[in-house]
Order: structure tokens, then C-alpha cells, then sequence
């Protein structure tokens, strides 16, 4: 079956860095686009970055361009999220999640996420 397991949260202060990682199994990982979502307390779920299944391109919220990076390695059926310039609105759960389709780019439809790892910026 399917499962995708999120780590690497944890506490960080304002400017620091965290980097999440998602262990995927039960699927071809290298056929599908993988993204990473987060939902803070009281909020909505907010899509935070994707990337493609050959990690060709990638793509990434205004709200966190230029600070988070995300990757995969197909070898290992990982992907991550590294987080730097960590601000307290980055406080939220991160889902880790997997587009339904295997197209490469993906379709933006995901079927699976994880149990997420929760992550917050406090001083």
C-alpha cells in the first residue's frame, strides 16, 4: 500500500533552517510528481511547492520563493524540503503528497499525503 512518511520537523528560530524529508513506498515513485502542502492552526491547506517526476522542473509559492528548495532523489524514493530564512508564518503541519497522475509534470490532483511533521519558528 501506499504510504508516505514526513520527518525533520521540529522548533527553529526566525532566520534559521529546517530540512523535511518524505520517505515514499507502495508506488512507482519515480512515476509521479511529488509536492509538499502545509496548514497552519485555524488555516486552510496551503500548497507549498511541487516538483516533477524526473525532477526536471519545479515550482513554489509566492510565500516561500527564494527561501525553500524542494528535491528528489528517485533512488532512494525521497523527496525533501529544505527550508532556510525560516519566518513565524512558516509555522504549520507539512504534508507530504503525491499527484494522482503520472504524467511528469503532474496534474495537481493528489491521492496520498502523509501524517505530516509539524514544524514551527518561534524565538
Amino acid at each position: 500500500q501506499v504510504q508516505l512518511v514526513e520527518s525533520g520537523g521540529g522548533l527553529a528560530q526566525p532566520g534559521g533552517s529546517l530540512r523535511l524529508s518524505c520517505a515514499a513506498s507502495g508506488f512507482t515513485f519515480s512515476k509521479h510528481a511529488m509536492s509538499w502542502a502545509r496548514q497552519a492552526p485555524g488555516k486552510g491547506l496551503e500548497w507549498v511547492s511541487s516538483i516533477y517526476s524526473d525532477g526536471s522542473d519545479r515550482s513554489y509559492a509566492d510565500s516561500v520563493k527564494g527561501r525553500f528548495t524542494i528535491s528528489r532523489d528517485n533512488a532512494k524514493n525521497m523527496v525533501y524540503l529544505q527550508m532556510n530564512s525560516l519566518k513565524p508564518e512558516d509555522t504549520a503541519m507539512y504534508y507530504c503528497r503525491k499527484d494522482k497522475s503520472t504524467a511528469v509534470e503532474g496534474i495537481g490532483e493528489y491521492d496520498y499525503w502523509g501524517p505530516g511533521t509539524q514544524v514551527t519558528v518561534s524565538s
